[in-house]
């Protein structure tokens, strides 16, 4: 294959890249844009095979059970992943991104010929290297300490080491003198040294982020891995990777701002540690201090809960990550087409950091079926719960904290919330009085239009089903 005709292959998978952006950006393209996504990946592979063949059946052996073998595992995790546990999987598959750029970066160093390259390999592409192992290999242990994070197995608190700042500065300016080494010498003791100062880097810069910042944490490790490809496509000349990289890299880096936006945070303050881990005290207990006076919520049954649906006009929806753990999308569902049933009409208040990465309701809802022109993101919808007549808020916490607007002394202040305590009744299912993973009590539940129901999302969205039917 002429060199010519593998720049256009490959710039039409990066077209198909582009489109299935495009397609993401909504769930009702959502379907084609990861079909272009594939078709794109597809054309990009078989052109890097057919313009730089692998020389020997055993090459092409390994190649295609290498492919094999991910397809296999790619297909059955897709198929058996629990919904909840999809930002975990997120993080995973840029650990994995991550860690490919080192091991490419790695292979064209000890094998600079198989990659085109010339021997000495030129100072330019020594940077680009050293660039994408580095931003790699942040990448693979930051991403596997957010899985950690997300999948419980470590805490979601922030884990604040003493001198973190100094000691990240220390490790920048030594990974920067190491570059700057590896690229006038292409020594490969410093080429490992840059590997593991970015390890130990990415463990640093994520451990200190909370729980609460997750979901910029998700962009800003997609935003990484982009990156890291970037560097590897010049070391390598691939277009593909370059444009895929840039797609990826700049994509998440405006993720991350719409995440930041959404929480009233600084990309900086959350690099620099994030705040909460999520607690849950029981139902009787309304505040976290023993010491501090004791305030009373209003609670209320399934029962009572469906007779204001019957009556209800307007029903807002909002789903957390309460939802998302209970399984509950089917039941709300199913309670959703009751009151539409009586003559309600139901809509769906999606708050942009709700969950544990960015579309995570949207993903839940969709999965159960929920119409796409019922689900609103948080400016088109807080008008309108100056007219609801119920507003169902289900695992839902810190996004719907009214502190977040009158409280300049809580870690939330300043961030848009769903206006929920605008509606004439506030339904709250919550399993009990414990604050969000911001770590703060939600004022929202000693409202007077509020109305407690304690137990599991499911299990009580259900009951309500039944009290309705």
């Amino acid at each position: 294959m002429s060199a010519n005709f593998a720049a256009v292959l490959y710039l039409v998978a990066g077209l198909l890249f582009i489109y299935a952006l495009r397609g993401l950006s909504s769930p009702e393209t959502s379907r084609r844009g990861n079909r272009a996504g594939m078709i794109g990946m597809a054309i990009a592979m078989i052109t890097t095979l057919l313009y730089n063949p692998p020389s020997g059946a055993l090459s092409w052996i390994l190649i295609f059970l290498g492919v094999g073998l991910g397809g296999a595992i790619g297909a059955w995790r897709a198929r058996t992943i629990q919904m909840t546990a999809m930002p975990q999987l997120v993080a995973l598959f840029h650990a994995l991104v991550g860690l490919a750029a080192v091991l490419v970066a790695a292979s064209a160093l000890h094998a600079p010929r198989a990659f085109g390259l010339g021997s000495p390999i030129h100072g330019g592409s020594l940077v680009e290297m050293s660039l994408g192992a580095a931003i790699g290999a942040l990448t693979f242990t930051g991403s596997v300490i957010a899985f950690l994070k997300l999948d419980g197995r470590m805490s979601g608190r922030p884990i604040l080491l003493p001198h973190r700042h100094l000691i990240n500065i220390g490790l920048g300016v030594l990974l920067f003198l190491f570059i700057v080494a590896f690229t006038t010498s292409a020594d490969h003791a410093v080429f490992w040294a840059i590997v593991a100062v970015s390890l130990a880097l990415g463990v640093l810069l994520i451990i200190p982020i909370g729980g609460a910042d997750m979901p910029v944490v998700i962009s800003m490790l997609n935003s990484y891995s982009g990156w890291a490809a970037v560097g590897i496509g010049f070391t390598l000349s691939n277009l593909a990777l370059i444009i895929t990289g840039s797609l990826v890299g700049s994509s998440g880096a405006i993720l991350s701002y719409i995440m930041c936006k959404g929480m009233n945070r600084s990309f900086i303050s959350v690099i620099l540690g994030g705040f909460g881990g999520e607690t849950e005290a029981p139902a009787s207990a309304a505040t976290a201090d023993p010491d501090a006076p004791q305030r009373e919520v209003k609670k209320g049954t399934p029962e009572e809960a469906a007779k204001l649906f019957k009556a209800a006009k307007l029903v807002i929806i909002v789903p957390g990550y309460g939802m998302a753990v209970a399984q509950a999308q089917h039941a709300l569902r199913e309670l959703a087409d009751l009151i539409k049933k009586n003559g309600g009409e139901v809509k769906y208040a999606i708050h942009p950091v709700a969950g544990r990465m960015p579309g995570h309701m949207n993903v839940l809802l969709a999965e159960a079926n929920v119409p796409y022109d019922e689900v609103f993101e948080l400016e088109e919808i807080n008008e309108d719960f100056k007219k609801a007549d119920v507003a169902y808020v289900i695992g839902a916490n810190d996004v719907t904290n009214p502190a977040a607007k009158t409280d300049p002394k809580s870690p939330i202040y300043g961030m848009p919330i769903l206006d929920v305590e605008d509606a004439k009744n506030v339904l709250f299912v919550k399993r009990g009085m414990g604050s969000g993973y911001a770590g703060v009590e939600n004022e929202l539940f000693f409202r007077p239009n509020t109305t407690m129901l304690f137990g599991d999302a499911k299990k009580v969205t259900e009951a309500i089903v039944r009290a309705m039917e």
